[in-house]
């Protein structure tokens, strides 16, 4: 099978074509070697979608955020925010810590 036999086939004669080669190789530059390509389309979309899931968390912090400054408007919210998170008192109050059984850790000699 010689370059004559091969140039009367028709499948050699459209892939041989200057146009086809040109799209061809555009082709092949779109796709792979361009700083527009696919491959780098693909990577963006997936940082989209990503970031998209990010604002998702981040709206939904907005609000517990919100709820909470509603919360503290009042002194007795304020008071009361101190307390849980600060653990601070008023000076004429004792505090007691009651912890139960399942949140002791115990010992391994035990």
């Amino acid at each position: 099978m010689g370059l004559k036999s091969l140039q009367h086939k028709k499948w050699f004669k459209i892939v041989s074509n200057k146009y086809v080669l040109i799209l061809l190789i555009f082709i092949v530059w779109m796709f792979w070697f361009d700083g527009n390509s696919l491959l780098i389309h693909r990577e963006l979309n997936g940082d989209i979608d990503k970031l998209k899931g990010n604002q998702e968390h981040f709206e939904n912090k907005i609000k517990e955020d919100q709820d909470q400054i509603k919360k503290l408007e009042d002194k007795e919210g304020i008071e009361r925010f101190a307390r849980e998170e600060y653990l601070m008192k008023k000076p004429d109050e004792d505090i007691y810590i009651i912890e139960y059984e399942d949140s002791i850790q115990k010992n391994d000699k035990e």
